[in-house]
């Protein structure tokens, strides 16, 4: 056992050497709730290490003999001995927040809800990029998105449903649906009132991570797992699923889906959409680019660039046939698919409304301009004036 810093220095390099061990990109220390046959309902991390302390990964993995992607419940034994590696640190005066949450799992009381039980948990991912293998793991990188370590997308997700459990969210934490009757009925006997929030596999993000200089008006609207940058609000008709989010600072009042980036400075307007990966059969990555305004009720198939607009109402998938004005061959309009203008800057997507008389439109009356369509003319008024060009929808047209 370590006694001496050089000695501990000693031990992690001998960890390191050992053959097939990866110091882990990232880990949690934490707390796991278990239910019926043990099976894992939710992992909630005291500290997550991301791309730093890897000396105490090592230590850990000395006792535990193992540590690759997966979780680990240590015993109490083994605490004791993890905790024993980091004597030579004790009354140094520095915060060792790694070896406080093991202290802290020590001495756990594991009673929980009737027929439940909560033990240690530590969850280790040696590679963003390789798919999550059980229920700690997947927790895990969804803390890693939820506290910001990472962005949407920038940690491998799949089969993360499989591996999680449904969950009945209560004031009394989670419990397994298999056993909840006997919970409601012990709190009743004991006086007290069950409050179920939901029942699912996704918990509320605050109730495990709420990230600095955000405002959630409901908390039930916004998943673990979600990616809220500074500045972001989520007013009550938002919604943010799991590996989605914000840059920040943006103003939510629609849904934004999983697997969708909103960048800096864009609004989604109240009751709008952004089709998911999983709505696009988990391949085309949606993104809202900066200064972008989906309207009240409007939604998108496919990426924007920096400064769009999608008029209210709109709902402008990949497929959608559109008319882009004065992008044709000659100058004229051309029909072509929505996704030919996935990603790209300053369009203004509206439906083709029947034409009102407005300044804009007398005005190229007046310099001789053809007085056929005039809500065409219309148009290419406000793409001068507004430097943008006018993506119109051609669903609607007649």
């Amino acid at each position: 056992m370590p006694t001496t810093v050089e000695e501990f220095q000693k031990l992690v390099a001998t960890v390191e050497a050992r053959a097939g061990y990866t110091p882990p990109v990232a880990y949690g220390i934490g707390v796991a709730t278990l239910g019926l046959d043990d099976r894992v309902l939710d992992a909630d991390f005291i500290v997550v290490n991301f791309e730093a302390n890897t000396g105490t990964a090592a230590a850990i993995a000395d006792v535990l003999g193992e540590f690759s992607t997966g979780s680990y419940f240590p015993s109490g034994d083994q605490l004791a001995t993890i905790i024993a590696q980091f004597a030579a640190f004790e009354g140094d005066g520095k915060v060792h927040a790694n070896v406080d949450a093991l202290v802290a799992l020590a001495e756990l009381n594991p009673d929980a809800v009737k027929g439940h039980r909560r033990v240690p948990i530590v969850s280790v991912v040696t590679d963003l990029g390789d798919a999550p293998v059980d229920t700690g793991d997947v927790y895990l990188r969804l803390f890693l998105l939820s506290q910001r370590h990472v962005r949407p997308n920038g940690v491998s997700l799949e089969g993360a449903f499989g591996k999680l459990n449904n969950v009945v969210w209560s004031n009394l934490g989670p419990i397994d649906p298999d056993l909840y009757d006997g919970v409601r009925a012990a709190a009743r006997i004991a006086g007290t009132h069950v409050h179920v929030y939901g029942v699912d596999k996704f918990p509320r993000m605050v109730d495990y991570v709420v990230p600095s200089g955000v405002r959630i008006a409901d908390a039930s609207r916004v998943r673990l797992g979600a990616y809220l940058g500074e500045g972001t609000v989520v007013m009550h008709e938002g919604f943010i699923n799991f590996n989605a989010g914000t840059e920040g600072p943006n103003m939510v009042e629609g849904r934004i889906s999983q697997g969708v980036k909103v960048h800096a400075n864009a609004d989604l307007g109240g009751g709008c959409s952004t089709m998911g990966t999983l709505s696009g059969g988990g391949t085309e990555i949606i993104s809202v680019g900066e200064r972008c305004l989906i309207g009240a009720n409007a939604g998108i198939g496919l990426a924007l660039g920096n400064d769009c607009t999608v008029e209210a109402g709109l709902y402008v998938t990949g497929g959608t046939p559109v008319v882009a004005v004065g992008l044709g061959a000659r100058g004229d309009d051309a029909t072509m698919k929505a996704s030919e203008f996935s990603g790209r800057d300053n369009l203004l997507f509206r439906r083709n409304g029947p034409h009102r008389r407005r300044r804009g439109a007398a005005k190229q009356r007046q310099v001789g301009w053809p007085q056929r369509h005039p809500a065409r003319l219309a148009d290419r008024y406000l793409s001068a004036k507004y430097t943008r060009k006018v993506v119109r929808n051609n669903t609607l047209r007649g």
